[in-house]
């Protein structure tokens, strides 16, 4: 099987999915994180000089988050003690309540995990597409927040555009 039907057999379940899950749910409320007066506090791990890291805290703190900027010299090993695949690797790692953030994750992403409290390692937005907060780019592009565990168990946990 080359790589085109492989993609194209992916698309179509996921189609599939999307559509089956949502006429499940069609008649259910939207999901909506209950908001405390309390603030989530989340730590971001990035590298000296990188600006979309900034927009991203400065994004969570305009959506009620308190955000600690802690500068590190070698990403990299923060990534490794933290258990993050490769594959899922960004520009920056936030660290709260215990799960990894890995970059531009979505705040509605964050405190849908934090609120369902899923065995797992955390989340994470591979890359850094042009459209996710932080980035911010006037481009209209499909992104996934991935959950993923200590096996090597990756999924997808929401689609965005």
């Amino acid at each position: 099987m080359n790589n085109k039907t492989f993609y194209m057999i992916i698309a179509v379940v996921l189609a599939a999915s999307i559509l089956f899950w949502g006429f499940i749910f069609q008649d259910r409320p939207v999901f909506e994180p209950e908001v405390s007066e309390d603030k989530i506090t989340i730590t971001m791990y990035h590298g000296e000089g990188c600006m979309c890291c900034v927009r991203w805290a400065e994004y969570l703190e305009e959506k009620g988050f308190t955000v600690v900027d802690e500068l590190v010299d070698d990403l990299h090993q923060v990534k490794r003690e933290k258990g993050i695949p490769g594959q899922l690797s960004s520009c920056h790692t936030a660290i709260v309540d215990g799960y990894v953030v890995e970059g531009h994750v979505p705040a509605e992403d964050i405190l849908r995990m934090l609120s369902e409290r899923p065995e797992a390692i955390g989340i994470s937005v591979p890359g850094m597409p042009p459209n996710a907060p932080g980035m911010d780019a006037p481009i209209t592009r499909e992104y996934q927040t991935i959950l993923f565990d200590g096996d090597g168990n990756i999924s997808v946990f929401a689609t965005h555009q």
